[in-house]
């Protein structure tokens, strides 16, 4: 694809990448990605956001010569992290005169990570402008999202707000702008579970840090560009500040079928009280799809048998992932089954020293649910939905 003029002057260069389907080793992308970066020409100097990864390089190089850019001046690192910054070292022994503009901190992680020589640097503060002729670029320091040497550029004289990762997407389109909504509140929702929700507390203070500036355009380092800033911005702020809603997310593994009746039985007595339930089986689940659900529950319950007298290995992989991500939780839970004795309770509430939650009295079935198992089931339901009324969870 050629570079396309967002603005004048202003082109996006990144690359897609439609065939990645694992991230990080670890999170799914079931619709690919793209690497984002912008070259902005100014009058008198030519600056480049962010890079691509290293596997997508050719495609940068290709799309700054169809652009005939001969040299830059600039290369602004929002982020070391090398889906961003991967292809640094190549643009800076194409273009020698260029200088990496980065927070200190991202300094040393690009020298660290990348070995990038010290002397290429300049560091810029927090609200500090770098000028490019009619052009002006002011740096942001937004620590955190999600690593700690992150930062945002906003171009002031056309009111484009350059967030790195904050308001991405993983998502790989030909659309360089939000067409389908719905799609990409999926997506972005998706990115923001799995990467931004353990650092929910840090958005809220830059959500607010940004609230005053005139944005028309948001172009993020991963998915289409946002024309309708309002968009992902009232997304983020509903994710970031609402309360938790009237939601249980119920995660299980069941071995021999003794889990998965007290799980069928538990969802209706859910159900029946008004609960809405948010169930999956963590043998066929997409992890992405689990995280999604935390962003808005106010309950997990983990359904779990007794392996070796702990819980089943998915349960408590799912039970680390969850403090993991720090969702907006105030309750959770424990149902499943044994066959003569366990420590379950106890190691999966050792695992969630994160979580700001109150633990709800467990129902444990020795074999197959009786009905005194069942009727356990059923005042667990009601407690909790007598909880979510309490605190006006709707």
């Amino acid at each position: 694809m050629k570079p396309v003029e967002i603005r004048s002057r202003v082109y996006s260069v990144g690359a897609i990448d439609w065939d990645r389907r694992l991230f990080d080793a670890l999170i799914p992308l079931p619709d690919g990605t793209s690497y984002n970066s912008y070259l902005i020409k100014g009058s008198e100097k030519i600056a480049l956001i962010d890079t691509v990864d290293p596997t997508m390089g050719d495609v940068l190089m290709h799309r700054l010569s169809g652009l005939g850019v001969e040299s830059i001046d600039y290369i602004v690192a929002s982020h070391a992290e090398q889906d961003h910054s991967g292809a640094l070292p190549r643009v800076i022994e194409k273009y020698p005169s260029a200088r990496v503009v980065a927070t200190p901190k991202c300094k040393g992680m690009l020298i660290d990570l990348l070995l990038i020589p010290e002397e290429r640097f300049i560091t810029v503060g927090d609200k500090e402008t770098l000028s490019l002729g009619d052009k002006t670029l002011e740096f942001i320091h937004a620590p955190w999202v999600h690593w700690p040497e992150t930062m945002l550029t906003y171009l002031r004289e056309d009111r484009i707000l350059f967030p790195g990762d904050l308001f991405g997407s993983h998502l790989a389109t030909t659309d360089l702008y939000v067409r389908d909504e719905g799609q990409v509140y999926e997506a972005a929702k998706r990115y923001y579970a799995e990467i931004m929700m353990p650092f929910r507390t840090n958005i809220q203070k830059h959500l607010e840090k940004i609230k005053d500036y005139e944005i028309d355009i948001i172009a993020p380092s991963h998915g289409p560009i946002y024309d309708r800033p309002e968009f992902i911005l009232e997304a983020y702020h509903s994710w970031v500040f609402d309360e938790p809603k009237n939601i249980v997310v119920l995660p299980y593994v069941s071995m021999h079928g003794s889990t998965r009746k007290m799980v069928e039985y538990f969802v209706g007595a859910l159900a029946q009280n008004g609960v809405t339930v948010k169930q999956f089986d963590l043998t066929v689940t997409d992890i992405g799809k689990l995280a999604m659900a935390l962003v808005d529950a106010a309950t997990v319950v983990m359904g779990t048998p007794t392996v070796l007298v702990g819980p089943h290995p998915q349960v408590a992989y799912a039970v680390l992932l969850a403090n993991a991500l720090r969702p907006k939780l105030r309750f959770i839970s424990i149902i499943g089954s044994y066959g003569w004795g366990g420590k379950a309770v106890e190691q999966l509430a050792g695992m969630i020293p994160n979580l700001k939650v109150e633990i709800l009295e467990p129902v444990l079935s020795k074999g197959f649910p009786k009905e005194a198992d069942l009727k356990a089931l059923d005042s667990l339901a009601s407690t909790i939905a007598q909880k979510h009324k309490e605190n006006h969870f709707a």
